[in-house]
């Protein structure tokens, strides 16, 4: 249950976002230089051989597909070019500490006279590496350990332990990642994890013991994951005035499922984007390969960014999911959705709308959410070209609604189920980005359609995290 639309806990992730120059942070060369590029684009060259110093116990066979490009230069420009791009595809693959370039001309019997020599200069990492970080995730922090051996067998894999222990969560687990040689994008990985989980919204405890494995490759624009997981969940209160219908989750389960994540992403931030579009589509299906849960959950999130005047930015999000038990078996509180909080439908506590028994939310099997959003820089732009540009102002609108359906009626009746009772609240606060990392909030949120049993939080409301809707 550690996002907004909860599930199974989710294992911490072993692999964290690719750290990178953003486009926003390119500049763009000056017309003055064009006419110096136009000599040296047109004297050509020949890129004769391509050497790479320093390594120990990396094969070269799996690099020679990230260089491979570097022999195709036609001229003095390009040759640079390409091997900047081989350069950023080394220090991708994670096993490398530092990566330098060196173009000389061409020496010995078989040198012509415009061949070129490019020289990779590379240190590669120790074959063990410790950190110590903070994590931020939805509403909640943890302090995070981690031991890493990168390029166990001279390939790029990896093999990473993490332990990390939370606000709300403590896990642990080892994962084993390996890249396709010359297609970093399609990977596989072997995950082992431990998670503990509390969620006080619904006096629930949870306990997951599991294992899974993930294979990922990009086709065409889009990215896409297959996932096979099996996990033994233990579930149990909280409280002793857990509400009875808690009581009756509490106990153990065993659930394998196979998904599939689809993603189109052209943003240029995941985390405060100033354009571009996301796209990402989730499906799981569980008990056909195993254990006694049963369902086909299905979950979408779609969102625009569009940059209008005085550097302000319009931004629309739409989240949507459904939840269908295969068999006579109801569905199990942790596979349903929650919603509301201050990373969803604001103005309303964590995770406090919808179906609830005697305090304690439930979940729902349907859920849609909907924001609409304008950032504007800060009045009279303090910090302008520093460490005020990390601050925006903040507008938004939201609604959405969670609550469970009778399957045997129409469409009709479901929609129109959903569309009774909509949450929805308005206001403004500051957004502060912590690198790509995370975002932080601080709102006044007015929340509007209130039901009964829902809680709210009229007036300041704080949130943290890296997923809004």
């Amino acid at each position: 249950m550690g996002t907004v639309h909860a599930r199974s806990l989710d294992p911490l992730p072993m692999q964290g976002p690719e750290l990178g120059v953003h486009a926003d942070d390119i500049e763009t060369p000056d017309m003055e230089q064009e006419s110096k590029q136009e000599v040296l684009e047109n004297k050509d060259v020949i890129v004769q051989h391509v050497h790479i110093d320093g390594l120990g116990r990396t094969k070269e066979d799996c690099l020679t597909y990230e260089i491979a490009g570097v022999f195709r230069a036609k001229n003095l420009i390009d040759v640079m070019k390409r091997a900047h791009e081989a350069r950023q595809k080394l220090l991708r693959l994670g096993i490398f500490r530092q990566v330098e370039v060196v173009i000389d001309t061409s020496q010995g019997v078989d040198a012509l006279p415009n061949g070129l020599d490019v020289t990779f200069e590379v240190t590669e990492l120790r074959r063990m590496t410790g950190s110590y970080n903070t994590m931020v995730g939805n509403n909640e922090g943890s302090m995070v350990l981690g031991l890493k051996l990168p390029n166990v067998f001279g390939r790029a894999e990896k093999l990473t332990f993490q332990f990390s222990y939370g606000t709300k969560e403590t896990s642990y687990g080892l994962s084993f990642f390996k890249p396709q040689p010359g297609h970093f994008e399609r990977n596989f990985a072997v995950n082992f994890y431990k998670v503990t989980g509390q969620f006080p919204w619904s006096s629930l405890r949870e306990t997951d013991r599991g294992v899974s494995t993930e294979f990922s490759f990009p086709l065409w624009k889009t990215n896409h994951t297959l996932k096979w997981e099996g996990v033994w969940r233990e579930l149990g209160c909280l409280a002793r005035t857990a509400s009875f219908a808690v009581r009756e989750e509490s106990g153990h389960s065993l659930k394998s499922s196979l998904s599939h994540a689809m993603v189109i992403d052209t943003r240029n931030s995941t985390i405060l984007p100033r354009r571009g579009a996301l796209l990402k589509i989730n499906q799981e299906l569980a008990g056909y390969t195993g254990g006694d849960a049963s369902f086909l959950k299905e979950d979408f999130e779609l969102q625009f960014n569009k940059r209008l005047f005085w550097d302000s930015v319009l931004s629309a999000s739409l989240w949507g999911g459904c939840l269908l038990p295969i068999g006579d078996k109801p569905t199990c509180i942790a596979d349903r959705f929650y919603l509301g909080g201050p990373t969803s439908v604001r103005g309303f506590s964590m995770y406090s709308i919808g179906p609830q028994s005697e305090g304690d939310y439930l979940g729902g099997e349907v859920y849609w959410a909907g924001a609409v959003h304008l950032y504007t820089p800060l009045p009279f732009r303090p910090g302008k070209g520093g460490f005020g540009d990390l601050f925006r102002t903040h507008f938004f609108l939201n609604a959405g609604n969670l609550c469970n359906l009778n399957y045997g009626d129409g469409p009709r009746a479901h929609l129109s189920k959903l569309a009774e009772c909509i949450r929805w609240s308005y206001g403004a606060g500051i957004v502060l980005r912590l690198g790509n990392i995370a975002r932080l909030e601080l709102n006044y949120c007015i929340p509007m359609g209130v039901q009964s049993g829902d809680r709210i939080c009229d007036g300041v409301q704080f949130g943290a995290g890296i997923r809004f809707l």
